[in-house]
């Protein structure tokens, strides 16, 4: 079915004689629309639920509002040029990425240089900014598996077993030496994320099923053991499983945000009315936005954000399918993966938000306050925006 409702696109995409290197299409609105909507509505809800603190700590209710304006700006200004870059200069660049990739989080651990809070090592500061790394390293990474794909694809579909298994650990072992450096800040949620991501890359890209099997069950035992083996992970699993057995320690903020979206019922309490919010609910404004949210807007608000969500990872698997119809591997995996991203990190902050996830410490994308995340978040979809534009140019300008 998706076939054939890719089918008619891919032959209007298809350069005509004599297109020669056309001007590239307008951006796709269905991306473009929903993304600009989850900014937007990320500034009101940063507003909203930041005041209170931004009152008590600065003395200004609207400095979280004026950084993240800022964020979102920078954003988008970076977001156009990175709408200008070809995707062929990102696969060529693909191994000086990675490297830079290692070297970033390499220096966030290192003292003088990585910014510690609240016990992780997750940021480097620049004069008034921090630049939280395993943002930028989450993209950079994503580009090396997609370029890897397209070089080495035919290899993991091989049917010589020692070929196919080698074509499919090389990545693993890179990517496994990232984990071990977000590991190190610590910074689970993003080893998860990562993971998950480049594991749904390499499914969608064609491997021997019952060999990525064994490397998802791999992966899955070693994230459990990873989860056990640290306390505060620890704490955090069983304070899930409940929360109210230990609602003033470990099991507070999960509590408080289930309170949050337990009292915005269909349609909220109003825009600016959130209780949880005044001094109840930690990182209101950051990881447990979300629950502000649903508390202000109710069920009506929780269901425009999955709706913007699910728009946005539909949107990429469909330009990922045309491209891979064109035969833009290289385009087609980054793209899978993008969405991928968008989802997996998307349903596991609203999931922590709800209960149905321990604690991991991860953003909601393109509403968070936090502006390594905005910014990555806004050149991402620059880039994927920039893969539907030369789908739709047939590939002309394209890898």
């Amino acid at each position: 079915m998706l076939n054939a409702a890719v089918a008619p696109a891919v032959d209007r995409a298809r350069p005509r004689a004599g297109a020669g290197r056309a001007a590239l299409p307008v951006p796709d609105p269905w991306l473009l629309v929903p993304a600009l909507l989850l900014l937007a509505l990320g500034l009101l809800m940063v507003t909203s639920a930041s005041m209170p603190v931004a009152e008590r700590q600065t003395g200004q209710p609207f400095y979280f509002l004026i950084r993240q304006g800022l964020f979102v700006l920078t954003g988008l200004v970076l977001a156009g040029v990175a709408l200008r870059i070809p995707l062929a200069r990102w696969r060529q660049a693909s191994p000086f990425l990675l490297g830079a990739a290692v070297v970033l989080l390499a220096l966030v651990l290192m003292p003088g240089i990585g910014k510690d809070v609240k016990g992780s090592s997750r940021w480097i500061n620049l004069g008034p900014v921090n630049i939280q790394v395993s943002e930028v390293a989450k993209l950079f990474a994503l580009v090396y598996v997609a370029s890897y794909l397209k070089r080495h694809g035919a290899a993991l579909q091989t049917a010589d077993v020692r070929a196919s298994a080698l074509a499919l650990l090389r990545p693993m072992a890179v990517l496994s030496l990232l984990a071990v450096l977000l590991l190190l800040e610590p910074d689970f949620g993003s080893v998860i994320v990562l993971m998950a991501v480049a594991l749904g890359m390499v499914l969608v890209a064609g491997v021997n099923l019952w060999q990525f099997g064994l490397l998802q069950a791999g992966t899955v035992t070693v994230m459990a053991l990873l989860l056990w083996s640290s306390p505060l992970r620890r704490a955090r699993l069983i304070a899930f499983l409940d929360p109210w057995a230990s609602s003033e320690t470990t099991g507070y903020q999960l509590t408080q945000s289930l309170i949050a979206i337990g009292r915005g019922e269909l349609f909220g309490v109003g825009l600016g009315q959130s209780v949880q919010k005044l001094f109840y609910l930690p990182e209101a404004h950051t990881d447990f936005l979300f629950a502000v949210l649903a508390e202000e807007l109710g069920l009506f608000g929780i269901l425009l954000v999955i709706t913007l969500f699910m728009t946005l990872v539909w949107r990429a698997f469909t330009i990922a399918r045309r491209a891979e119809w064109l035969d833009m591997h290289f385009s087609a995996w980054l793209a899978y993966g993008i969405g991928l991203w968008f989802g997996i990190q998307s349903l596991f902050n609203m999931g922590v938000n709800m209960g149905v996830l321990p604690t991991k410490g991860l953003t909601l994308p393109l509403m968070s306050y936090g502006g390594s995340s905005v910014v990555v978040m806004c050149v991402t979809l620059a880039v994927l925006l920039r893969i539907d534009m030369e789908t739709r140019a047939g590939g002309v300008h394209s890898e």
